[in-house]
């Protein structure tokens, strides 16, 4: 399921319900906030953040330029897009950077809400980045949390500093000077994880906060919790004064509460989301991306933004030439399905494209891995000839393919044929006979 997918599906069946109106009356407007409200107290949102966000939509929807406008629905959409916005922090919040190095992150939160993991995701994107980062072991007292922690240090190829199971004030102290003396620039402290709010242990990370002074203190919320994430949060920041939250499982959170009452309530700002299972699946919180994606509206930065990951500068100048050269051919065809799997899940992907949202529901989307794989299989089984001119690939080359790649001939045609298609396509906005979107030229 993906993020906030049932409160997106049953906000737009509310709007598609005016879309076709002109002009609205006020019991039609108050009708959809009615509506919206339950889909937003059934998404789990906190009933305060509820009822003021309804009480200013109505508010601001009420008037009569807005009711009399010929464009009314679409007018009623824009509010809810810009208070979605505002309910989530307005504009990206960045992490606070240490003027001089290393800059300290201290992360905190309950048992279970992958803590530990995000300290991992957390070091790859910083050293992306360019940062130096080191990972520094303070839960002593889970069984392998150390050694957890140094399996996801050396899968995100970052340090990680630890003194067995000594005083957790000690070892955040020390790992601090080992980053001065090693020339890591951030240090991402893992704490001991709560099964529930414990005073000893709030205690204690007050204690290192009190020694260390950390730059920020990240609290990593399971969004899965929905209002009860809340409550934690609330207890955590009366204790600790947090700099900001990190969401953790958004990738599976079908009622987004979380997302959408952590600011209003705590006025901390979100700065991350996880987004799946892999260190790379890492996220900077923008409240203006995720409006749009609880609106269909679809996310076209983050898309571009993985694609700028995933495929380098020289990749993509390579491929434009290939465009223009009208040399595209099944080796490159290969490269661009790897590049793809780079970019994460596919069907995130298709969701990011806007008006995909509506078209698709709110349910999972399937793309079929094990129809990529027998892609790449079928490509692999050719010659280097076959690959670079495939018009030479006729009716026994296409059988012996068949045969090497474990698939049928039919299989092999219908490669051969989107790949004719995916040609054409690229022919054509080489030559200027098909535009891209606005924005993506």
């Amino acid at each position: 399921m993906a993020a906030f997918g049932t409160l997106s599906e049953k906000i737009n069946h509310i709007f598609s319900k005016m879309k076709n109106k002109g002009q609205l009356t006020d019991l039609e407007v108050k009708t959809a906030m009615r509506e919206i409200r339950v889909a937003l107290l059934e998404a789990d949102v906190n009933f305060s953040v509820v009822k003021s966000f309804v009480n200013t939509v109505s508010e601001r929807a009420s008037g009569e330029n807005i009711l009399k406008g010929l464009n009314a629905s679409q007018e009623v959409v824009k509010i809810v897009h810009e208070e979605l916005i505002k309910l989530m922090g307005s504009t990206h919040a960045k992490l606070e950077i240490s003027d001089n190095p290393p800059t300290v992150i201290l992360m905190c939160g309950l048992q279970g809400a992958g803590k530990t993991t995000m300290c991992g995701k957390l070091a790859t994107l910083l050293k992306k980045q360019g940062k130096k980062p080191l990972l520094v072991a303070g839960d002593i007292y889970r069984p392998a949390a150390i050694k957890q922690l140094q399996v996801v240090g050396g899968q995100a190829g970052v340090p990680v500093f630890e003194k067995g199971q000594i005083d957790p004030v000690q070892i955040a102290k020390d790992g601090i000077a080992f980053a001065k003396t090693n020339g890591n620039d951030v240090v991402i402290i893992d704490t001991a994880g709560r099964l529930h709010i414990d005073e000893q242990l709030m205690q204690e990370l007050s204690d290192i906060k009190a020694k260390v002074k950390p730059n920020e203190i990240l609290l990593v919320v399971d969004s899965m919790l929905g209002q009860d994430s809340v409550n934690v949060a609330s207890t955590f920041n009366q204790q600790l004064e947090i700099t900001g939250v990190i969401l953790t499982k958004l990738d599976g959170d079908t009622r987004g509460g979380a997302a959408l009452s952590i600011k209003a309530i705590l006025n901390k700002p979100i700065k991350f989301c996880g987004t799946g299972e892999k260190l790379s699946d890492i996220e900077p919180f923008y409240p203006d991306r995720m409006a749009s994606r609880i609106l269909g509206m679809g996310d076209v930065l983050t898309l571009i933004e993985r694609a700028e990951q995933a495929i380098t500068e020289e990749e993509a100048q390579k491929m434009a030439k290939k465009m223009k050269d009208a040399t595209f051919d099944l080796n490159d065809y290969l490269e661009q399905l790897k590049s793809f799997k780079k970019m994460g899940n596919l069907g995130d992907m298709l969701r990011m494209i806007p008006g995909m949202q509506k078209k698709l529901g709110a349910g999972d989307i399937n793309v079929d891995e094990a129809q990529i794989e027998k892609t790449k299989a079928i490509i692999l089984s050719m010659t280097l000839q076959e690959r670079t001119h495939p018009e030479v690939l006729n009716a026994s080359r296409r059988r012996r393919i068949a045969a090497g790649s474990g698939t049928t001939v039919a299989d092999v045609n219908r490669l051969i044929n989107q790949f004719a298609q995916t040609r054409d396509l690229m022919k054509k906005f080489s030559s200027g006979k098909m535009r891209l979107p606005f924005g993506l030229r």
